[in-house]
């Protein structure tokens, strides 16, 4: 029986880190794989490669969170572990069916504390932190892309080329010792930028890892059937399974189907994003990447769009439409002062106000069903 309860496990484990990988690898180089800089290939390669490497190092403080200071570690068994990953995966399952971007750290976190609320050995000061983190996270990522789209984001859009030359980036000079030049076309500039595209992708994989690994094995781990490095090299396994496999499509969802989303722009949000995430993982707090990405677009569009007016005027609401082109505004040289009226921020609607409530509706369902369903199981069943 002990045998079979530890194969659902890693079983389950493998699935949440295989859905993970897909998912993940299209955030995070969705945009580097849209604008030609990597292949699908080499994208699954480094994702698998950078998740791992967050896992491994950072994303061990998540783990231990999760694994033992929620609640402590005499509480997970095998059986109540195998529990807990079940609601992860319920959680991915009505994330893909409902289409909704769902917070698996969140809903792992909401089943850890129904465990405890049932057997009454929740951490409530350690669990009270994690939720004041959840809260003020996407503040502190809204109001930063604000910020950077209001009066810095202007400026790198008029003097960052993102644009691909034709041919090879690089060639190899045989003139003499063959040594490596920029190909035909190619200008130090754009060997610069698509070297910043790669690189912020790869810390995006990084920041990934970090944070989600502990969603695939942290009750694993706790309950002592898995090592932590035999967990973390289990998450990082299942999440590059997920990247070479399901993450194809993810990629081309996100690398070319959004193209409301410039590629500067989603270069800005994948920074912000995942240093925010990088440094929750690096303390310890559990949280989610997609809530954190997804309240810096916003961010970023209200900054961008709020140009049109004076910081007063946007305070008590006389700011315009959101816009899709207030991310989009052609590059130049000249960039409009803050105030005066911009024609390309009036086009059509960065996002549908009934869409983000329904996220946000989700987000919040999610970790509250986990969290409910796990205290009627673990308040009813002995396990």
């Amino acid at each position: 029986m002990v045998e079979l309860l530890l194969v659902v496990g890693l079983a389950v484990a493998v699935f949440v880190g295989f859905n993970i990988g897909g998912s993940s690898t299209g955030v995070a180089f969705g945009p580097a794989v849209g604008s030609g800089v990597v292949s699908k290939l080499a994208a699954a390669g480094l994702m698998t490669g950078f998740a791992l490497l967050g896992g491994w190092t950072v994303g061990r403080e998540v783990v231990e969170t999760m694994g033992g200071r929620i609640v402590p570690r005499d509480e997970f068994t095998l059986a109540a572990s195998v529990g807990v990953l079940f609601f992860v995966g319920v959680a991915l399952l009505i994330s893909n069916v409902f289409g909704v971007p769902a917070s698996t750290s969140m809903t792992a976190v909401g089943a850890i504390a129904g465990l405890g609320v049932a057997t009454g050995t929740l951490d409530e000061a350690v669990m009270l932190e994690i939720v004041s983190w959840w809260i003020v996270a996407p503040v502190l990522a809204f109001w930063l892309c604000a910020v950077i789209g209001r009066y810095v984001y202007p400026y790198l859009d008029a003097r960052v080329s993102l644009d691909r030359s034709d041919g090879p980036l690089l060639e190899l000079d045989r003139s003499g010792v063959p040594t490596p030049g920029l190909g035909p076309g190619t200008t130090v500039r754009e060997l610069g930028t698509i070297a910043l595209v790669a690189g912020i992708a790869c810390y995006m994989a990084f920041s990934a890892g970090a944070s989600n690994v502990a969603n695939a094995v942290a009750p694993l781990v706790g309950s002592g059937a898995l090592s932590m490095d035999a967990g973390i090299l289990l998450a990082g396994g299942a999440i590059g399974l997920g990247a070479f496999t399901i993450a194809r499509r993810t990629l081309d969802t996100v690398g070319n189907d959004l193209t409301e989303l410039p590629l500067l722009a989603a270069l800005v949000v994948e920074t912000v994003s995942a240093t925010l995430i990088t440094f929750l993982s690096v303390i310890g707090i559990p949280a989610s990447l997609a809530v954190s990405a997804t309240m810096c677009i916003v961010g970023l569009g209200w900054g961008r769009a709020t140009r049109t007016v004076t910081l007063g005027e946007a305070v008590r609401g006389e700011s315009p439409e959101l816009s899709v082109n207030a991310l989009a505004a052609d590059g130049s040289d000249d960039v409009t002062p803050i105030g005066e009226p911009e024609e390309s921020l009036t086009a059509h609607e960065l996002f549908n106000p009934g869409t983000t409530g329904r996220i946000i509706f989700f987000w919040l369902l999610t970790p509250t069903v986990s969290a409910v369903a796990s205290y009627l199981l673990f308040s009813t069943v002995a396990i």
